[in-house]
């Protein structure tokens, strides 16, 4: 489980491309967030059901076992979206804008926009996540000790009461991207005054946690080697969660190396001149004109000149030469929503923010005026920290 912080008028690829971004299937809205389930959760769900069958066999004969045992996967993830729930509130109760919660098959994830302006509040947002567990755990041992249950109400909750306990000590070790990282982050944050120190020191630990998490699996692939091949099943199971938490601390050691090349961005410099055209022109006059022209993008306008759509670069590129007389560049246009026009003047961290609020490939710069500065293509802003 971990915290992370921080593209409608075309006619065609621009919807697909706003589908493909989201996460998962939208499960619902809670407090505002939208929460996604990842399709590889049904993966992981199978892999639970199949595991945890064997135990529910014990209590209730088959099929009905299986039914039993998909219902652990249904509550074991509950807890983990719980968990996330829980900082996402927090965040929210400090004024921090969080984009989504996805459950996907390595547990949970919880899209906050900004980081805490605060150590405290960093700390106290990490914590939620583990403290909850902790509760839930603790709730589920005392129904187990005080309460009378059926057989199979009494597995389920033995068995979630164990999973939130091992998701709260999992969660608490001391590195990125785990809520335990993010403590230590925000320790030596208090300690050193520097944040970026805090990323830093909490990264590396993060990736000397995964190489435990990794060996630890292949002990115990080595031990339960004849254990119906569970050994196999420990051995790729740790190797994925090494590989996410590897993953997670070496981005943040990244981002933090990146966020200091933030300053420097500035939307005019990395703008590119653009082509205005009405949506009817054909595809291939368009490109002619912007080669024309010297233009990096094209934007349609309306016969008063006023903007309304962006073409994506994308669906030029992949429009055949022998196809492009006779389409309309409109066909490959979407329009202005909000957040896709940006002021040109925008630089650092508030270009920053404003890209992450309307996550998109182009984004129309315009001046104080209202006129049209030209188009800014995240592909330029990624090429601007190549190498970092």
């Amino acid at each position: 489980m971990a915290d992370r912080t921080p593209e409608s008028g075309g006619k065609s690829g621009p919807d697909d491309e706003r589908a493909s971004r989201r996460p998962g299937l939208l499960m619902g809205r809670l407090f505002g967030i939208p929460v996604y389930v990842s399709p590889t959760w049904f993966i992981v769900a199978v892999v639970i059901t199949w595991i945890f069958e064997a135990p529910a066999s014990q209590v209730v004969d088959r099929p009905v076992s299986y039914l039993v045992a998909f219902t652990y996967a249904v509550l074991l993830y509950a807890s983990v979206f719980v968990h996330e729930l829980s900082h996402s509130v927090v965040a929210r109760l400090f004024g921090l804008p969080v984009r989504a919660i996805t459950l996907h098959i390595l547990g949970g994830v919880s899209e906050i926009e900004r980081e805490p302006r605060t150590p405290g509040r960093e700390f106290l947002i990490a914590f939620a996540g583990p403290l909850l567990s902790l509760l839930l755990g603790a709730a589920g041992l005392l129904t187990t000790l005080f309460v009378t249950l059926p057989p199979v109400a009494t597995l389920l909750i033995e068995a979630v009461t164990l999973a939130n306990l091992v998701v709260a000590v999992f969660n608490l070790l001391p590195g990125l991207p785990l809520d335990g990282g993010r403590m230590i982050r925000a320790a030596i944050w208090k300690l050193t005054g520097q944040p970026r120190m805090g990323t830093i020191v909490a990264g590396w630990v993060g990736r000397a946690v995964a190489v435990l998490v990794l060996m630890g699996g292949a002990l115990a692939a080595t031990y339960r080697a004849d254990d119906l091949g569970f050994g196999w099943v420990s051995l790729i199971w740790s190797a994925l969660i090494a590989s996410f938490i590897w993953v997670g601390a070496t981005q943040a050691i990244r981002t933090e190396r990146l966020r200091d090349r933030i300053p420097l961005l500035q939307a005019r410099r990395l703008a590119r001149r653009a082509t205005l055209v009405t949506a009817g022109v054909p595809l291939a006059e368009a490109v002619r004109r912007a080669h024309e022209e010297g233009s990096g993008a094209i934007v349609i306008v309306d016969h008063d000149g006023r903007p309304t759509g962006l073409v994506s670069e994308k669906a030029v590129l992949a429009t055949p030469q022998n196809r492009r007389p006779w389409i309309e560049v409109g066909d490959l246009s979407r329009g202005l929503e909000p957040g896709l026009e940006l002021s040109a003047d925008l630089s650092g961290e508030d270009l920053v923010v404003a890209i992450r609020r309307a996550p998109a490939s182009e984004y129309l710069l315009v001046e104080p005026t209202g006129g049209v500065y030209g188009v800014l293509a995240v592909s330029d802003i990624d090429q601007a920290f190549a190498g970092v």
